[in-house]
């Protein structure tokens, strides 16, 4: 096979990669309990926190706290997700190159 024919296919592969990550970057991914619901996007970056504060006395804010951080760790993962099933098995193999 031609080396230059196999540069431009890593090249095409990468860009196609690139494409991907940008468009699940531009995602936002739902985490949500009884209590809170939180939105991160593709970066996992957290965008949003809702509290829904019919469900939750005032001394109840230490369990509130860690039903945020369940919440966000849902969001996440849904990234992740998302993330494995559009990069697949390229995700570790190409990562140092992008």
């Amino acid at each position: 096979m031609n080396m230059q024919k196999i540069m431009q296919q890593a090249q095409k592969m990468q860009r196609d990669l690139q494409n991907k990550k940008d468009e699940i970057a531009k995602m936002i991914f739902v985490g949500e309990n009884e209590w809170v619901k939180v939105e991160v996007n593709g970066s996992k970056e957290l965008v949003s926190c809702n509290i829904k504060q019919s469900s939750i006395a005032p001394d109840d804010i230490e369990v509130l706290q860690d039903y945020i951080v369940l919440a966000v760790k849902k969001a996440i993962e849904a990234a992740d997700k998302e993330y494995q099933d559009k990069l697949g098995s390229y995700a570790g193999m190409l990562d140092g190159l992008m």
